[in-house]
């Protein structure tokens, strides 16, 4: 009986494990919902503790709550925004995304790098 038991738990935990997004995955997703000018979707991919750095460390944003405020206007004012990415690199926790982003009657190019732990971005470097 406890062989079905521990066999059962490592099942379960396996099924739970192949279950867990994949950074670019998560990535992905949050470009879809930033597409979608959703703030809220949007935010549900960063950790509360998310730092927004402008390369090579220049701390921007500290905190979920900051990156609310500084994020909000800006949806609310987009008549028109898409991010397409060009080129993805993944590379274990960190993915790297060069950016075309639409903006109104704007556009302009990045590159992105997110770092994720736990399911979430916990880190965004802007060049």
């Amino acid at each position: 009986m406890k062989k079905i038991f521990l066999l059962s738990t490592l099942l379960f935990n396996l099924h739970c494990w192949s279950q867990e997004q994949k950074p670019e995955e998560i990535v992905q997703k949050q470009v879809e919902a930033y597409n979608s000018g959703k703030i809220e979707d949007f935010l549900s991919f960063y950790a509360e503790d998310v730092k927004i750095y402008t390369y090579p460390n220049k701390l921007e944003t500290e905190g979920k709550s900051a990156m609310r405020e500084s994020y909000t206007s800006f949806f609310k004012n987009a008549k028109k925004l898409h991010c397409t990415i060009t080129k993805r690199i993944v590379t274990k926790n960190i993915v790297i995304d060069e950016e075309q982003i639409e903006y109104n009657e704007t556009q302009f190019g990045g590159v992105a790098i997110y770092e994720i732990e736990n399911g979430k971005i916990i880190k965004v470097t802007f060049l």
